[in-house]
């Protein structure tokens, strides 16, 4: 049997994905341990029992569903004969291993990492990108099938799986993310080249691409629901407060969340009346909805808290956020072709935010 034209069940899809959300859950609760409780310190915790417990899950999930994809001793040509859908979640599975091994071996060596430490450690990373590449396999294995448009159940499969797989970088990224607190400027005049100020910029900029992209390939593949693209923007800004804004006040999340609704349907209406081909209704959208997300955050931040920036900045920032958010889009339509499967272009409504999926 070749491999490469193997179907997925949805059995395998939902079990994968069953146990990737039990692997995120726990870097979830560990990353929240961690924040909440400083003097952590010992390996030996329950959240450290639910990620790797996930991890196993997770691995022998991948075995089961391989148990009929492989020969009974595989090679590495057998295994480099399976579809993306797979390959991508052994790698992930494969660097999951090797890191958890590795971070054991780590902590008695090194002790606890504090800090920044935490983001840039190597164990730590190939975690991280091990957790990515699970959590998107049960989206690639429906991706790998010939259906052109998402039923009910497929649509919060792909939607709960892109979400898997955005939350860990979104987690790891806290040193460049504008979705922990409410970043408005501190005031500081004039504002320094090397400063907080500076901090904060980077992280719009890195959280715009990152709100994006889960959007723009889920688009690329299916015509995408309504409601999809505000889920995926509203869910890691409520989560990220959950974990990291903790006393913190909770407008700047509430605001991302609605803010991503509105501009989906913004975008989604004025989709409606042009005729520009599907790149350009996708980089158009990239370039859009990080003005109308951020700019939401910056007004309603000069009304509660004030915002620490003058014009100058302000109206930087929305214009960097623009381009970042264009050119990420630019990059995801270039960079995945359509597959075999991918459905013709249809009408602007039934696509998000409110262009084709081609």
């Amino acid at each position: 049997m070749d491999p490469t034209a193997v179907s997925f069940t949805a059995r395998e899809r939902w079990v994968l994905l069953v146990a990737s959300a039990w692997l995120v859950a726990g870097l979830q609760l560990d990353a929240y341990a961690h924040a909440t409780t400083p003097e952590l310190e010992t390996f030996w915790t329950p959240w450290h029992g639910v990620l790797y417990s996930g991890i196993a899950a997770s691995g022998l999930t991948l075995v089961w569903v391989l148990r009929s994809r492989l020969p009974a001793i595989p090679t590495y040509r057998s295994l480099l004969a399976l579809p993306n859908a797979l390959r991508i979640p052994v790698a992930g599975m494969a660097l999951l291993l090797v890191g958890g091994g590795m971070d054991t071996l780590w902590h008695n060596l090194f002790g606890i990492e504090q800090g920044l430490e935490i983001f840039v450690s190597p164990s730590h990373e190939l975690i991280i990108l091990g957790m990515v590449l699970v959590a998107a396999g049960p989206a690639l294995m429906l991706a790998a099938g010939p259906g052109r448009a998402l039923s009910a159940g497929d649509a919060i499969l792909v939607t709960v799986s892109a979400l898997l797989s955005v939350l860990p970088l979104h987690i790891y990224s806290l040193h460049a993310s504008a979705l922990t607190m409410p970043w408005v400027g501190t005031g500081e005049n004039p504002v320094r080249i090397f400063s907080q100020d500076a901090q904060i910029v980077h992280g719009y900029l890195f959280s715009t691409a990152l709100l994006l992209l889960p959007v723009l390939v889920i688009g690329r593949r299916w015509p995408l629901p309504w409601g999809v693209a505000a889920v995926l923007v509203a869910v890691p800004a409520l989560l990220m407060h959950v974990m990291f804004g903790t006393g913190d006040p909770w407008w700047m999340a509430l605001t991302v969340a609605g803010a991503g609704a509105g501009a989906e349907l913004v975008l989604r209406v004025a989709g409606r009346t042009v005729t520009w081909s599907a790149d350009a209704r996708w980089i158009g959208a990239g370039l859009a909805a990080p003005v109308l997300v951020w700019g939401a955050v910056l007004a309603v931040g000069e009304v509660t808290v004030g915002v620490g920036w003058n014009v100058h900045i302000v109206t930087g920032l929305l214009t960097l956020t623009a381009f970042t958010g264009g050119l990420t889009a630019l990059v995801a339509r270039r960079f995945q072709p359509p597959s075999a499967g991918a459905p013709p272009a249809p009408h602007a409504a039934s696509s998000a935010p409110g262009v084709p999926a081609r």
